[in-house]
């Protein structure tokens, strides 16, 4: 084999692998999550909360404790902070792999999207997954990558509201054609 066919099968090898990742729950391969109640967040967006973390995660705040704290406590805030972002990052995770589902719901109720849309959402969820890792990684070694969070929260804010915008207008389509089929009063629809 050559060189090139062997890179060809390795990068195709780590895009289904990343495919899997993206598809595969996280609450599944993180058992810490378990107790909080899941069917009470189903509707609940994450992406509200973050403007508290990005205050809890502040420079000033932390310089704020250094002046007044003990090493201790200031050590204690680190680790219950990051702990915090992480459980942040972890949902916000949730919210994405939620709204992806759901974009697939209703591509498959649409007629109007073809391979490129399919495509196109195959790419976010990939890109979402990877910027995900990397910000959980930066966070894990006690960096606290506040523009990166930000981007991602605004990813799923986007697609959130592109979503939206998508039932809005399949619901109209649906309302118009039970408009047209209550107008035809029975009628058949040949035209003989």
């Amino acid at each position: 084999m050559s060189l090139a066919l062997l890179s060809l099968a390795g990068f195709g090898a780590l895009l289904l692998i990343l495919l899997v990742w993206v598809l595969v729950d996280p609450r599944k391969r993180t058992a810490r999550n378990d107790h909080m109640g899941l069917a009470a967040d189903f509707d609940r967006r994450h992406v509200i909360y973050f403007p508290q973390v990005r205050q809890a995660l502040a420079a000033e705040d932390f310089a704020f404790l250094a002046s007044r704290g003990s090493r201790e406590m200031i050590r204690r805030v680190h680790k219950e902070r990051r702990k915090i972002a992480l459980t942040y990052l972890s949902w916000l995770r949730s919210d994405f792999l939620k709204l992806w589902r759901l974009a697939r719901v209703i591509a498959s109720m649409s007629s109007q999207v073809g391979a490129a849309q399919e495509f196109s959402r195959l790419r976010l969820g990939l890109a979402f997954s990877l910027r995900y890792e990397m910000v959980r990684i930066k966070f894990l070694f006690g960096s606290a990558p506040l523009p990166e969070l930000g981007a991602l929260s605004d990813l799923v804010s986007r697609l959130a509201s592109r979503l939206e915008t998508a039932m809005k207008d399949l619901g109209e389509r649906a309302a118009l054609a039970a408009k047209l089929a209550s107008n035809l009063d029975g009628r058949s629809l040949d035209s003989r």
